[in-house]
This record gives C-alpha cells, sequence and structure tokens, in this order.
C-alpha cells in the first residue's frame, strides 16, 4: 500500500477516523487555568462528545489531573493502547516526540488547525499510522458528526 493513502484529506476519510476512533491521548493539552486556549477547550468539547481523552501535557509538572483524569508525562507512559495522539505543539518541536508516538503506535495522529510538519507525517504514515494536518479536531467533529446526526 503506497503510504500517502494513510495523510487524510477528505472528509470522508476524517468522518472515518473519528468515528473509529475512542481513545485519544492529547500532546501539549493545557490545564483548566488555560481554559480559554484550544490546547485545553478542544480537548474538553470532545470529552463531552464522549472520548476518552488522556492528558499529556508537555509543561505544568505541579498538574497531576486535567479534565478529572491523571496526566501522564509522556505517551510511552499511558497504558494501553491509543487510538488517536492530538497534537498540540509547534511544528518545529513535533521532532522531539516522533520517536516516542512511532513507538507507542496510536491508529491516527492528528496535528490541530495551524501544525503541520510533512516530514513527520511522512514517516508516521510510512508506518501506518494515519495522519491528519491543519485541522481543528473540535471543528471537524462538529461539522462531520455532529451535523451528520442532526
Amino acid at each position: 500500500m503506497d503510504w500517502r493513502a494513510n495523510i487524510l484529506h477528505t472528509d470522508e476519510q476524517v468522518r472515518e477516523l473519528l468515528t473509529e476512533t475512542k481513545r485519544i491521548a492529547v500532546l501539549g493539552i493545557k490545564p483548566e487555568s488555560h481554559a480559554m486556549q484550544p490546547a485545553f477547550y478542544v480537548s474538553k468539547y470532545m470529552a463531552e462528545m464522549g472520548y476518552e481523552i488522556i492528558p499529556v501535557p508537555v509543561y505544568y509538572p505541579e498538574i497531576t489531573e486535567i479534565l478529572g483524569t491523571p496526566v501522564y508525562r509522556s505517551l510511552m507512559s499511558v497504558p494501553g493502547d491509543v487510538d488517536m495522539v492530538n497534537v498540540f505543539r509547534r511544528p518545529h518541536d513535533i521532532a522531539k516526540h516522533t520517536i516516542e508516538i512511532l513507538a507507542k503506535r496510536p491508529r491516527s495522529v492528528w496535528f490541530q488547525l495551524g501544525i503541520t510538519n510533512d516530514e513527520a507525517a511522512e514517516k508516521f504514515a510510512r508506518a501506518g499510522i494515519k495522519v491528519v494536518q491543519d485541522l481543528c479536531l473540535m471543528v471537524e467533529h462538529r461539522t462531520l458528526l455532529r451535523s451528520a446526526a442532526s
């Protein structure tokens, strides 16, 4: 299979991915004290929609839980499988996490709106991991799943 097929572009591909996803590790999540930032409220929305959110903050060492869930300091410390890693990191910071993401083997990696890293995306896609870049998980969920249910 051509690795490019793992780079998702169409609404249908994204809808299917969201439907198959249940457990999302959020790399770079922010705590409730940053409730007005997407790195918090997108995760809160997805939790309200029934997804299991696993907080993996990069900063905030004093924080022990976010959204009522214990935080993990690395993806590798998250027990069990992860369907998706939702990435809230600057594009140039993603390289620091590439090996860990590949080792965790999520079914997908989602780079939030404004975040692209073609080099990392290609590595993930070649490893059989589906990749979405430069889209907001919350907006896509609202558009593709909630509007379909209405």
